[in-house]
């Protein structure tokens, strides 16, 4: 059983150090400027190309977000967990108090001196 661990804890390193520089790798990817559509006898297809035309590949899945796919192919939905308990809210008083400024005097500019 021992053993059994060590393998396992071996395999998930690994994994862990090629998976981290592939994700590493997705994220700094630039990102296409642009798609070219092509009509072809089968129907369109659509290129993407970078800022100087020429195609760059498939993208890749965000890797962020690549967790959410495994929500997508769930069979059921999530369960939520229903709230425990109700605390009722208590209002709250208070008043408003208005205070209105004290009138500044008016401040007239003249027209410029050298004009």
């Amino acid at each position: 059983m021992r053993t059994t661990r060590s393998y396992l804890a071996l395999a998930l390193a690994f994994v862990l150090v090629l998976t981290g520089q592939s994700m590493a790798l997705a994220r700094t990817a630039p990102g296409p400027d642009g798609q070219i559509v092509l009509c072809t006898g089968t129907g369109p297809v659509a290129v993407l190309v970078d800022d100087q035309g020429q195609p760059i590949g498939p993208s890749h899945i965000c890797p962020d977000c690549a967790l959410s796919l495994f929500q997508a192919l769930a069979e059921t939905a999530p369960e939520i967990a229903a709230p425990t308990s109700w605390l009722r809210a208590h209002p709250i008083e208070f008043t408003l108090v208005f205070h209105s400024p004290a009138p500044r005097p008016a401040v007239a500019r003249g027209p410029p001196q050298a004009a």
